[in-house]
């Protein structure tokens, strides 16, 4: 009897080492496709964990594991508590199932770079964005392209004299969409838009002052907006009295490429070409701490309700555990 339960003992290490042998396997191959910029047929990306060293006790986010597949930078992510999205330079988009760490479907067919990724769970689309094309997928169905929609504007926001590098949307208290552009000219610029206006829309407030360069990011927090810039710094507004609250004009050594916040705590990530992520305590704007996320540049950030997900021009997204900062600010 020994001898039989030593033996089954001896078949399940066995089992356990060829999945792991075969997962070692799966992340050489990978790594070795994206040096050739090749996407290997019959191979799926992963959610590798991440072993070894751990980061420093004074880190505020510890790496728990890699989203590897795409062969080319990742420019946007999208996240809820179960699924990831991620969108490329390689003309894909990926969906990963955040639980078994699998890469579930590749939406390919996009013209060109994948620039914006939004999933809408109580309708199972996802909405990917490539040149002046906006791919509908609805996922409940083998995740195929039910639409591809052609922008037909029946309106044009007018005032900006660079091109126009980020936008975001509140709503004001009359119900109104109010729009927040950056541009590289400098400014960030707010649009009251009202259901039934068509044409030209200029500007309803002109934010003073300007960054030094161009605006890369914006994210909005109740009546609070943040601004981020290739000046390597972040401004903080108030939307209702619109007016400058606090700068950081060094906030990073490199451009802020992305800002979020973390949900359920007033705390603001920022990330930067040189691969940096910051925390601040949004209420003082002070810094809560800094990581070194990747070698290369962070294009964005996104969070769900446990992690803190960052896409990178070295191919990966990562997954951050943000239990550290449950000692923060409250």
């Amino acid at each position: 009897m020994q001898g039989t339960a030593f033996s089954r003992m001896e078949w399940k290490s066995i089992n356990l080492m060829k999945k792991l042998v075969q997962i070692q396997t799966n992340i050489i191959f990978l790594s070795k496709c994206k040096q050739m910029d090749l996407i290997p047929k019959g191979l799926k990306g992963l959610i590798n964990p991440v072993g070894g060293a751990r980061s420093a006790r004074t880190a505020p986010l510890q790496c728990i594991s890699v989203a590897e597949g795409h062969s080319k930078p990742v420019l946007c992510v999208d996240a809820t508590n179960e699924l990831l999205f991620s969108g490329s330079k390689d003309r894909s988009c990926k969906m990963w199932n955040l639980v078994t760490g699998q890469d579930i479907a590749s939406l390919k067919g996009h013209p060109n770079n994948v620039v914006s990724i939004k999933y809408r769970s109580h309708s199972g689309l996802v909405f990917t964005v490539s040149t002046s094309y906006i791919k509908v997928w609805d996922i409940r169905d083998s995740a195929k392209c039910i639409r591809t929609l052609t922008l037909q504007p029946i309106g044009k926001l007018t005032g900006h004299i660079g091109p126009v590098m980020c936008l975001t949307v509140n709503q004001t208290a009359s119900n109104h969409d109010l729009v927040v552009t950056g541009s590289k000219d400098h400014y960030v610029k707010m649009f009251e838009i009202a259901d039934s206006v068509v044409g030209n829309v200029g500007p309803t407030h002109n934010f003073e002052p300007p960054h030094y360069d161009g605006i890369e990011c914006l994210a909005i927090q109740g009546d609070v907006l943040f601004s981020g810039s290739g000046d390597n710094g972040i401004k903080k507004w108030d939307l209702e009295q619109q007016e400058l609250l606090q700068q950081i004009p060094n906030a990073h050594k490199d451009w802020v490429c992305a800002l979020a916040f973390v949900p359920g705590r007033p705390m603001l990530l920022s990330a930067c070409r040189g691969g940096v992520v910051k925390v601040w305590n949004v209420e003082n704007f002070t810094p809560v701490g800094e990581i070194k996320g990747h070698d290369s540049p962070i294009n964005a950030i996104c969070t769900n309700s446990k992690h803190i997900f960052t896409a990178s021009s070295d191919l990966t997204v990562k997954l951050w555990s943000w239990r550290r900062l449950l000692n923060g600010p409250t």
